[in-house]
């Protein structure tokens, strides 16, 4: 119950360093883009939540996930159930000012997916943020646990059922097996790959890349 507690006040809650991290990159994204407030947004496996405290909140968010679609929105936002990486001609035939995805791209099912998602966030909107933990910080983000993601599958899954940081330790083999294979951090050069138009940035703790963001503006060049 201590670690658990650990967990929340270090990653989860709005004053834990994870939560501070959270409100920096809304600060920086709304620095990257100074007409946010007027922009029309696709949010990549968002929740409607995440952008209910922003400081500078877009137009219009369409959040697309998964998860069962919220029965109660706010007006400047909707929702539908779809894959990222193969989204439903209903989303395709549409534009935007803006793709946003935070901590997702690991999570969509390998390279070719992630190809799949970097190739739709490509011809959705001419600008876009892509964010995702960075394979080479030493802390695995998803379970607080160092160094998990160089060990072999068998061992991941073992440490995602009985680590005490992880979001719900003891849970079964069948569900860590799909979480572990369902997590797949990524590097600078597959994110320089995937996303060749965009400058990608590093978040930095302790001087050490912990996160990587592709970002896209309209009239920006491909750097890193």
């Amino acid at each position: 119950m201590a670690l658990r507690s650990l967990r929340f006040r270090l990653v989860d809650s709005p004053d834990s360093y994870g939560g501070r991290r959270r409100a920096a990159r809304a600060v920086w994204l709304s620095q990257t883009f100074p007409d946010l407030a007027d922009m029309r947004v696709l949010d990549l496996g968002g929740r409607v939540e995440s952008w209910a405290t922003v400081p500078v909140r877009p137009a219009h968010v369409h959040l697309v996930n998964l998860e069962p679609v919220p029965t109660d929105l706010p007006e400047w936002a909707e929702a539908d159930h779809a894959d990222a990486c193969d989204l439903p001609a209903s989303i395709r035939s549409r534009r935007y000012d803006l793709v946003f995805s935070n901590s997702v791209l690991e999570h969509v099912g390998g390279h070719e997916q992630r190809r799949r998602m970097a190739e739709a966030v490509r011809e959705m909107a001419p600008r876009y943020w892509i964010q995702t933990p960075y394979r080479y910080f030493p802390i695995e983000p998803h379970w607080v646990a160092p160094g998990m993601q160089f060990l072999p599958v068998a061992a991941r899954v073992a440490v995602a059922r009985k680590w005490p940081l992880a979001y719900t330790p003891g849970k079964s083999w069948e569900r860590a097996m799909r979480q572990v294979l369902t997590t797949e951090l990524v590097g600078r050069a597959e994110m320089r790959y995937l996303f060749p138009d965009a400058t990608i940035r590093a978040e930095r703790l302790l001087g050490m890349t912990k996160s990587l963001i592709a970002v896209r503006t309209a009239d920006g060049d491909a750097s890193s």
